[in-house]
């Protein structure tokens, strides 16, 4: 008996929750390449959190380090680096193809050859900015009209040298490193010369945009007077992008973002809303899209900012192993409870998926863990890849982090943080509140138990162990002192470093220097995908097809406001369908959220209905990431399981019509008006998944008893004082028809919903 008591004190459910994740077209660097790689991404983070912070080497030393940056650095040359390291930092890590066996003996053989060949030209892009950045560092240009003014240079005027000098060279290098990409082979543990030379044209870009962007380019940003060698270093940093973008997040984002390019250029040949009055030129639109009201505007001021933060947040919590314990602490709290790995996936995913800010990368962090339990106590395949879904994909939505997207809308709407992320708190407990019902009624009806003592870690032993939550209550407490976010966070970051001192797993310097090595791995997929959402946001403000858009939302509100709702709904569902969640709303936000805003809506409520639908694009069929990633683990139909896990998430597809007609869901009102919403809200919700999965008061509801579950909680999520009394009436009347009458469920089988 002893030695099952200790047993059972040693239980550990959760074990490699924070482990990094290794995709299929990663490379696995060994000896000095992986010292090499790692210290560059260690490097890359270290870099953010010192200019996030305003730390520099001369702060303490006095000494200046000429190749060294200084701090506070220049907004618009911080973003270019932000970028160009990604970029660089990606190419080198991810291959652009899915490796196979055949990989391993692989050689560069032609097309290696050729790449070396590539760095001609790319050197030579590289030499030219260079000499440029040296030039205007001399501060001997005149100036004319607050534009600088070229010399001719060696008798070639300026114009040929970025043609010649500068932008064919890159873009030939540019081009051909990406097509090599796809034909030269490597062992996975070896560079590619293709990758080496991507690498170096996106720092030539760097050099080159840092160079020029402290002259005329700003002023003529979105003019037909763009430097010619500006057009070229977008062009080519676009396409760099759109490369990285498609090896770390698939073609979705790719394939939208084409269509959009694409747009820019054929606008003027379409009829109606879409047509714009004239052509614009290729130097117009690319010296446009790589500035702040693009690629370098609002989602890469967020990635370079708050997201890259609280990534290597995220990673110092991963390298104390505190999602673990956050996994070990919600089995131990609800894995006794019937169906319990089900609710186990539920505050799991809830506490991960707010910190590490992907909907997909949440279920295979945890669902690795939670879908096999959940098939074990009963559920079927498709059930469980479904709960997992939608709980992670609630964790979007969950404050105080929100993944990412909560950062993005601060920047976008000017409401601060502190505002948004207290807004969030009632709809965020809506929907896990109503994944918890519909999974507990799951359980109901299925006869399902919880897990055994045995099976369990021990709760009293976790509870010894609840300082892991400090670095969280800490970035909680800081952020509602009035601290900035930026400042919350480092400590936070400070605090999960000196917490994991108490644990098994305490960081060394080593650690710490692998911490920031993680997140500088981590930070390359959401990097590349906010600049390339960037590229769309500049399409949209250039062509102005989001005010037009608005105008439809307009005229479709002189008919019913509902309708205008309805419809800036499908947009944004659409527009985020295969996208990670912090480019579905970046986009969204840019195309939906004015119009709402024109409608009279407020500000926070609008990007509040965006957002939701932004996040729940990840659940919702034919094109569900979150679905597809967790019936990837249990093994079950992709589609089925995204059809299952929209019915799982059906409250959250009406939490944000209920921001409309009751505001005080949003904080917006009394104490009193508040939690009566909440409330009313809450049960109303519970109505709703007991309509949705036909279960009632402890047994199987008629279709009709559905029916008038379903009415009663419209009427409540509602918000008004009457409709919340005939709510309560209906529901009333329903349970005492099901109890006096006990109507025969089985005539719900013709409309019952996938299980």
């Amino acid at each position: 008996m002893v030695q099952e008591s200790t047993q059972a004190d040693q239980a550990v459910i959760a074990e490699g929750v924070d482990d990094e994740p290794v995709e299929d077209n990663r490379r696995l660097f060994s000896g000095w390449r992986m010292q090499a790689v790692a210290g560059f991404a260690a490097f890359y983070a270290l870099f953010h959190m010192a200019a996030l912070n305003g730390v520099s080497i001369s702060d303490y030393t006095g000494i200046t380090v000429p190749l060294l940056p200084q701090f506070p650095m220049e907004t618009w040359n911080f973003r270019v680096v932000h970028i160009a390291g990604a970029l660089a930092l990606g190419f080198v890590v991810y291959n652009a193809m899915l490796f196979s066996d055949s990989d391993d003996d692989a050689q560069g053989g032609i097309w290696g050859k050729i790449a070396y060949v590539l760095f001609l030209p790319a050197l030579l892009a590289l030499g030219t900015g260079l000499y440029f950045a040296r030039l205007i560092a001399s501060g001997t240009l005149p100036e004319m009209g607050g534009l600088t003014t070229w010399p001719a240079f060696a008798g070639t005027p300026i114009y040929s040298q970025e043609i010649w000098y500068f932008g064919v060279p890159l873009l030939v290098a540019t081009g051909g490193g990406i097509v090599l990409g796809w034909l030269e082979k490597a062992p996975r543990d070896r560079f590619r010369v293709s990758d080496v030379l991507l690498a170096l044209c996106g720092i030539a870009v760097a050099i080159y945009l840092i160079a020029i962007y402290g002259t005329a380019a700003r002023n003529s940003v979105g003019t037909p007077f763009v430097p010619i060698g500006v057009a070229f270093a977008a062009t080519a940093g676009s396409a760099l992008i759109l490369e990285l973008t498609r090896r770390v997040a698939g073609l979705a984002l790719v394939i939208i973002t084409g269509i959009f390019l694409l747009y820019t250029f054929v606008a003027h040949l379409l009829p109606g809303i879409l047509a714009v009055q004239s052509a614009y030129s290729w130097q117009r639109f690319f010296g446009h899209v790589y500035s702040d009201a693009g690629i370098l505007g609002p989602t890469t001021a967020v990635s370079s900012t708050y997201i890259i933060l609280f990534i290597i947040f995220a990673a110092f919590l991963q390298a104390s192993k505190v999602g673990d314990y956050f996994v070990n602490f919600a089995f131990a709290a609800a894995g006794r409870a019937r169906g319990g790995p089900a609710k186990v996936a539920i505050f799991a995913s809830g506490l991960m998926g707010m910190i590490n800010g992907t909907s997909a990368g949440n279920v295979v962090a945890t669902g690795s863990l939670t879908i096999p339990l959940m098939k074990k106590v009963g559920y079927r395949s498709t059930t469980a890849g479904a709960v997992e879904a939608a709980a992670s994909t609630g964790g979007q939505i969950m404050p105080p982090i929100m993944g990412a997207g909560a950062f993005i809308m601060a920047e976008i709407t000017g409401i601060p943080y502190q505002e948004i992320a207290i807004a969030a708190i009632i709809p965020a407990i809506l929907y896990f509140v109503s994944v918890y019902f519909m999974v507990d009624f799951e359980a109901a009806k299925l006869g399902m138990r919880g897990m055994r003592e045995d099976e369990l870690p021990k709760f009293n032993k976790l509870v010894r162990q609840v300082y892991l939550f400090i670095p969280i209550i800490i970035l909680i407490v800081a952020l509602f002192m009035g601290y900035s976010v930026i400042r919350a966070g480092t400590l936070a970051t400070m605090a999960a470093a000196i917490v994991s001192w108490l644990t098994p797993f305490p960081m060394t310097l080593r650690g710490i220097a692998k911490a920031f090595e993680l997140a500088g791995i981590m930070s390359i997929q959401i990097i590349a995908v906010c600049a390339c959402a960037g590229i769309i946001v500049g399409v949209i403000s250039l062509t102005g097809v989001g005010a037009r858009f608005s105008a439809v939302l307009l005229d479709l509100a002189g008919v019913s406001q509902l309708l205008a709702l309805f419809f800036a709904m499908c947009i944004a569902i659409l527009l985020g369908m295969g996208m990670p969640t912090t480019a579905a709303y970046a986009v969204a936000a840019s195309v939906v959220a004015p119009g709402l805003v024109q409608l009279g809506i407020p500000t926070l409520t609008a990007h509040f209905f965006v957002f939701y639908f932004a996040v729940l694009s990840a659940i919702t069929p034919p094109v569900a990431l979150a679905s597809y990633a967790a019936a990837g683990i249990s093994g079950a139909n992709p589609m089925q399981t995204s059809v299952a896990s929209f019915k799982m998430g059906i409250a959250a597809f009406i939490v944000p019509f209920m921001f409309f007609y009751n505001g005080s869901l949003l904080m917006d009102g009394t104490w009193v008006e508040v939690i009566r919403a909440g409330v009313t809200a809450t049960f109303g919700v519970f109505l709703l998944s007991g309509a949705v999965q036909g279960w009632f008061m402890g047994q199987r509801a008629a279709w009709f008893i559905r029916l008038g579950l379903l009415a009663a909680a419209l009427l409540m999520i509602e918000g008004g004082l009457v409709t919340d009394l005939v709510g309560i009436g209906a529901a009333v009347a329903a349970w005492l028809v099901q109890r006096l009458f006990q109507p025969d469920p089985n005539a719900t089988i013709a409309v019952r919903g996938a299980d």
